[in-house]
């Protein structure tokens, strides 16, 4: 679904990304994982094709988002760690924009925002502008608009930031069944008590260098994912 193969990013003299490779099979929920500056956001804005990169080459479902951005576009969504919205829009004329960019059908976006809107209790603020948003609740605005066109791979920058209890309940669950259908999750966190209970794999990157990978058992074994994030740390500094 999502190849990274020897990305590299850099920012002056400082490699923000360094010769990273990972593979984000169909089905799985991948969990991004580092401090602050590791390289997680500029990696995702890089497969989203918002920053160009220096060296290598990132395949959405077999397409290179080089020379194929559209096509990659039309196959994912994005959600990034602050959630940039048009303040000037109400909720309903924002998620209606989102639809009509990516072509859903009438009777598809009203099932679809009914749906989502009803489960993240945003039905009442809909009409409502941007503007008068919380951070939540532009956090679940976000959320309702990725997923209005049924997208394969879902990015998401730290998504649980900002949000109640029972709306990261909800959004654990929309994203299982996105990869039960088939789909499949790339996503940073800082929480790893989250991460090691819903990933099926995880990369730890410190420094813009992925320095472990795999399965939650492969990279954990017996011991906590927050026990094995900081014994790394620790052996890198």
């Amino acid at each position: 679904m999502l190849r990274i193969e020897h990305l590299s990013k850099a920012y002056g003299e400082k490699k923000a990304v360094d010769d990273l490779n990972l593979h984000i099979a169909p089905g799985e929920i991948y969990g991004f994982i580092g401090h602050n500056g590791a390289g997680k956001t500029t990696t995702l804005k890089s497969v989203a094709g918002i920053l160009q990169f220096d060296q290598g080459e990132i395949y959405v479902d077999g397409k290179s988002i080089r020379t194929q951005p559209l096509e990659c576009k039309r196959t994912f969504a994005y959600i990034p760690d602050n959630p940039d919205l048009y303040d000037y829009m109400t909720g309903i004329k924002y998620l209606n924009f989102v639809a009509d960019i990516f072509g859903v059908s009438a009777a598809d976006r009203q099932d679809r925002i009914r749906q989502y809107a009803g489960l993240f209790e945003l039905t009442e603020d809909l009409a409502q502008p941007i503007a008068a948003y919380s951070h939540g609740m532009k956090q679940k605005l976000a959320i309702i608009s990725a997923w209005l066109h049924r997208p394969r791979l879902i990015l998401m920058d730290e998504p649980f930031v900002g949000l109640d209890p029972k709306a990261a309940h909800l959004l654990k669950g929309m994203m299982r069944q996105v990869c039960d259908e088939g789909g499949a999750i790339f996503f940073s966190t800082h929480v790893l008590e989250v991460a090691e209970k819903l990933c099926d794999k995880v990369a730890i990157i410190q420094g813009g260098r992925l320095i472990r990978s795999g399965t939650m058992e492969e990279v954990k074994g017996d011991d906590s994912l927050e026990d094995v994030f900081l014994e790394l740390e620790g052996e890198s500094c």
